[in-house]
C-alpha cells in the first residue's frame, strides 16, 4: 500500500471543503482533498443567503461565480393563505451583503471545485475514506479509489467537510441526537414551462401549506426550478400510503393556491427524493488533529437556507485556525471554533423551532407587523447570526416567543 504525506487532508469537495482548501493553499500549506463522489453530482441546498458571500469572496471565488450567470436572490418570500411576507436583504438591520444567488448545486459545487483546483488545490474524486487512525495530532487515513486500490494519506490535520456523508462522526462514533428531530423532506427539479415573466418568475418562495408543512420553490436561471416540501415527518409520510415521493409532492402542489396552476401538470426531471429526519449533530466538533465543518458537524433545517452559509463559515474558520496552529500558534479550539459556531447554530435553531411552533409565522403574517422587527429578523435570515448589535440575535431564545404572545 502506498503512502502520501500532506499538511492537511480535507474530506469532501463541497462548498465547505473548497473554501477550506483554497484558504489553506493560499497560506502555503500542502493540502489534499478526497471526495467520494464524481462531480458534477446532485446536492440539495440550492438557496444561498447573503452571509455566504463574505466567505466566497475571501477565497477569491466570486468572479467565477459571477460569470456563471446564476439567478440573483434579492429577498426571501413567505406566503400563507394568500398573505405575502417578503424580506428584502437591502432592508435589513446592520451591514453586510444585500443579495446572493439561487444555484443548481451540481453546477455550483463543481464550479467551486474547479476554482480550487485552478488555485492549486489537489482534489481526488471517486476516492472514499475507509479508515482513519490518530496518533496525537497526526493521522493516517486509508482511502480507496474507484478501482478498489487502497492507499494511506498521512496528515498533520484532518478537516472533515464530507457533508451528509459525515465521515468522522461515523468512524469516531461522535454522532449525537439533535434537538430538531422529526422533520423530513421530498424534492425534485422541473422544467418551469409555465414560469411567469418578471420578478414573480425568479423569486424564491416558501409557502406554508399548514403550520408544520411548507413548500419551497427555487427558480434557476436556466429555466429549471427546484420544488420541495418539508415539515413534520408524520405529515410527510401521510401524503402517500406507499411512500411514493411523486404522489406526495403533487398532493402538496395541488394544495397550493399560488403555485398549483404553474406546476401541477409539470413533469419532474427526476423522481422526487425523500430525506427523512434530516437534522443531526455531534458530541464534539474538534479533537487532536481534526475538526468537523458544515453538515458533517450538524444540519438544522432547510426553511431558512442556512446550510451553505454555516458550512462555508465553519470551513473558512477551521482553515484559519489550522493554519495558525500549524504555524506554531496556540489555538483555543473550544472558544475560537466550537463556541463561535455554536452561537450561529443556536440562533438558527431557535428560529427553526419558532417557525414550526407557529410563533415566527405569527410575526411574519400579522396584518400590523412592526417594520423595525422585520428589519432585525431580516438580518438573521441573511445569515448575520453573530451580529451582537441585533437583539434578535442576542436575545434569540425568548424575543420571538415574547413578541408572539403580544399578538395572541
Amino acid at each position: 500500500m502506498t503512502t502520501e504525506q500532506t499538511d492537511v487532508l480535507v474530506i469532501g469537495a463541497g462548498p465547505s471543503g473548497c473554501v477550506s482548501s483554497a484558504y489553506l493553499n493560499k497560506h502555503n500549506l500542502k493540502v489534499k482533498v478526497v471526495e467520494r463522489a464524481k462531480f458534477p453530482r446532485f446536492e440539495i441546498g440550492e438557496s444561498l443567503i447573503p452571509r455566504v458571500m463574505d466567505n466566497l469572496d475571501e477565497v477569491g471565488f466570486l468572479p467565477a461565480i459571477e460569470k456563471a450567470g446564476y439567478e440573483k436572490k434579492l429577498c426571501s418570500r413567505f406566503l400563507r393563505n394568500g398573505i405575502n411576507c417578503t424580506f428584502y436583504f437591502d432592508q435589513k438591520f446592520g451591514d453586510g451583503w444585500d443579495w446572493t444567488w439561487q444555484v443548481p448545486r451540481a453546477h455550483f459545487d463543481n464550479l467551486l471545485a474547479e476554482e480550487a483546483q485552478k488555485q492549486g488545490v489537489e482534489i481526488e474524486f471517486e476516492t472514499e475514506v475507509v479508515g482513519i487512525e490518530f496518533n496525537g495530532s497526526n493521522s493516517t487515513t486509508t482511502v480507496k479509489d474507484k478501482a478498489g486500490n487502497l492507499k494511506q494519506i498521512q496528515a498533520k490535520y484532518v478537516i472533515d467537510s464530507s457533508g451528509y456523508g459525515r465521515v468522522l462522526p461515523r468512524l469516531l462514533n461522535i454522532d449525537a441526537p439533535s434537538n430538531l428531530t422529526g422533520n423530513s423532506s421530498i424534492f425534485t427539479h422541473t422544467k418551469d414551462v409555465n414560469r411567469p415573466a418578471g420578478v414573480e418568475g425568479t423569486q424564491i418562495t416558501f409557502e406554508v401549506i399548514e403550520q408544520k408543512l411548507w413548500l419551497w420553490v427555487i427558480p434557476f436561471s436556466d429555466g429549471v426550478t427546484s420544488l420541495g416540501v418539508a415539515g413534520d415527518t408524520g405529515l410527510i409520510e401521510a401524503l402517500s400510503e406507499t411512500g411514493d415521493g411523486d404522489e406526495a409532492l403533487r398532493k402538496i402542489i395541488n394544495r397550493s393556491d399560488h403555485f398549483r396552476d404553474r406546476f401541477i401538470n409539470n413533469e419532474f426531471i427526476f423522481k422526487p427524493l425523500i430525506k427523512k429526519n434530516y437534522a443531526c449533530t455531534v458530541s464534539k466538533q474538534y479533537g487532536d488533529g481534526f475538526v468537523l465543518t458544515g453538515n458533517s458537524s450538524g444540519f438544522l433545517d432547510p426553511v431558512f437556507s442556512s446550510g451553505v452559509s454555516l458550512a462555508t463559515t465553519s470551513g473558512l474558520l477551521a482553515a484559519k485556525l489550522v493554519t495558525r496552529e500549524l504555524n506554531g500558534e496556540k489555538v483555543d479550539w473550544q472558544t475560537e471554533y466550537a463556541d463561535y459556531m455554536d452561537k450561529g447554530y443556536e440562533v438558527f435553531s431557535t428560529y427553526v423551532k419558532e417557525w414550526y411552533n407557529g410563533n415566527l409565522q405569527k410575526l411574519f403574517f400579522h396584518p400590523n407587523g412592526n417594520p423595525d422587527v422585520k428589519l432585525k429578523i431580516c438580518d438573521v435570515l441573511a445569515g448575520y447570526v453573530w451580529n451582537e448589535n441585533n437583539p434578535f440575535v442576542t436575545r434569540h431564545e425568548r424575543i420571538v416567543t415574547n413578541l408572539a404572545l403580544t399578538l395572541d
